[in-house]
């Protein structure tokens, strides 16, 4: 237990100095409309580039992050960094106004007072148009206080922001409030993607979420789209977009800027 609270203490220690000494890094991972293989978006996932230890998972430090509160300074260096580079992109490559950056809010970030200023701040720094920009919440984090989050995501809708329900199906959704949040989009969870082309109860639950969100006007995104099986499946249902290492991994934003520039995503080319 010594030992485990040392390290603990050290790892959070570190994240203080790596905030401050700029460590952090965005990798950006497309997102792709299954209808035209075109990327209509990214989302920003961050990386701690450790000057002893090399890169560190963000399953190792984001815990710790939430637990400490350094989640929230964390998140607003994510959400700047995000939309700085996303009004970079939409320079470089005028043919891309239609781009969305897709970045994921903490729980701790989703109920700071403060949130609607902080994001209207960072969008007028940036110059990134409300509606270029797509906030990830896990239905968990919404549905702990659903009248309090209800509220908050009318303010952010009232912005212009897009929003979607991250992780969908893995949390304690209400089918009742969910009809009533001001979401536009659900995100399939990959643990229902992954096995949707060999387990019938995987495709029957992919297949409800879909329609439930087509019913509910709603746009869905799939990820952990790995194989032409996966996506094959997922066209049969009528997806909307998907997200995985099929159409590419997690890259930083020079490799980002390729991929926009060569538009090299094409899966419909290859036979299944």
């Amino acid at each position: 237990m010594h030992t485990r609270a040392a390290a603990l203490l050290q790892l959070e220690t570190d994240l203080r100095r790596g905030l401050e000494r700029r460590e952090f890094q965005l990798y950006y991972q497309p997102i792709v409309s299954l209808k035209t293989s075109a990327i209509t978006g990214f989302e920003a996932l961050i990386r701690w580039q450790h000057p002893q230890r090399g890169l560190v998972s963000p399953a190792e430090f984001i815990p710790v992050a939430e637990e400490t509160g350094l989640i929230v300074p964390i998140g607003w260096w994510v959400l700047r960094e995000a939309c700085r580079q996303l009004s970079a992109w939409k320079i470089q490559f005028p043919e891309y106004q239609s781009l969305v950056m897709s970045i994921n809010l903490s729980a701790k970030q989703f109920t700071q007072t403060n949130l609607v200023e902080e994001i209207t701040e960072i969008l007028r720094e940036t110059n990134v148009p409300a509606q270029s920009l797509k906030l990830e919440i896990t239905e968990s984090v919404i549905m702990d206080n659903a009248e309090i989050a209800t509220t908050m995501l009318f303010q952010l809708q009232s912005l212009g922001i897009q929003l979607s329900i991250d992780d969908f199906g893995t949390g304690y959704s209400s089918l009742a409030y969910l009809y009533r949040f001001p979401t536009h989009t659900l995100k399939i969870d990959r643990s229902f993607i992954n096995k949707i082309d060999i387990d019938s109860e995987q495709f029957e639950i992919v297949r409800t979420i879909v329609t439930l969100a087509a019913n509910l006007g709603m746009d869905v995104v799939a990820e952990g789209v790995e194989t032409l099986k996966h996506l094959a499946q997922l066209k049969a249902l009528n997806c909307g977009s998907g997200q995985g290492y099929l159409f590419s991994k997690p890259v930083d934003s020079q490799m980002a800027a390729k991929l926009l520039q060569e538009q090299n995503i094409v899966v419909d080319t290859i036979p299944i």
